[in-house]
């Protein structure tokens, strides 16, 4: 890498915090969006790791795209956003960016995507006007993203949605009671899970998409939960979740009592 690839030391001592973008020349798609200090977006535009980073992050998507990138001749194209950003500001400066990118190689959502992302008009009345979860709840649950759902009134999508397929620990996941399914902070749907099982195309041979690369994973079959405990945590649209303990920032899944 070449010096005038990098940052001079004084200035990385002003930019300060910053967010950038990674951009493959190939086609001008925006692939990766992150934060960072110094020289981060440097390193990160070469493929070189950073010890804070996930495994998955660097040995995923986002890696092969930059060699994808290196491997036609060509370098990543890095644009840096905003600079001088406060230590309590950048987790939202990145968030919003990555909202407005969809399909990054980002393994996860931007901070507090889920609750504060974007929404119509509609989805924010329900997420201020709609009654509150309990706060304290006397089941153990499993509380699970499904952001990419249309229809919430659909309670077979729902189900198809929530079951299938998360990175979770099979022996922890065996002790909920139920199975919460959220929509930007409202939750939608309940289910009784009755087996949990790994995510290949034999366990799972409903789901169209199953063909065993997400075995890692598990899922669940089970049923609708009966009417007390869907009018208890779901009601007749949605109850919006209040207690910090059980809100969604990056990960998709939130345990209580389990």
């Amino acid at each position: 890498m070449s010096d005038d690839q990098r940052f001079p030391e004084e200035v990385c001592q002003k930019i300060g915090n910053y967010v950038y973008r990674l951009i493959d020349p190939r086609n001008g798609e925006t692939f990766y969006v992150g934060k960072g200090r110094n020289n981060r977006v440097f390193d990160h535009a070469a493929g070189i790791p950073n010890a804070t980073d996930e495994a998955e992050q660097i040995l995923g998507a986002k890696l092969d795209r930059i060699k994808a990138i290196k491997n036609a001749g060509l370098s990543v194209i890095h644009v840096i956003h905003r600079h001088e950003i406060p230590d309590e500001a950048v987790f939202e400066v990145e968030a919003a960016l990555i909202d407005a990118y969809p399909g990054l190689t980002n393994v996860q959502g931007g901070h507090a995507s889920s609750a504060r992302g974007p929404m119509n008009h509609l989805e924010l009345i329900d997420k201020y006007a709609l009654p509150e979860f309990p706060a304290q709840p006397e089941h153990a649950l499993i509380l699970i993203n499904i952001n990419k759902l249309d229809d919430r009134s659909d309670r077979k999508a729902v189900y198809n949605l929530v079951r299938y397929c998360w990175r979770i620990s099979k022996s922890r996941a065996e002790k909920a009671d139920y199975v919460l399914a959220v929509v930007r902070g409202v939750v939608v749907g309940a289910f009784r899970p009755s087996k949990w099982m790994h995510a290949t195309p034999e366990n799972f041979p409903d789901i169209p998409y199953a063909d065993g690369s997400e075995s890692n994973r598990v899922g669940f079959i089970g049923t609708e939960a009966s009417r007390e405990i869907w009018d208890l945590y779901v009601g007749q649209r949605g109850k919006r979740v209040t207690n910090p303990e059980l809100k969604h920032s990056q990960n998709p899944i939130r345990f209580w009592k389990c």
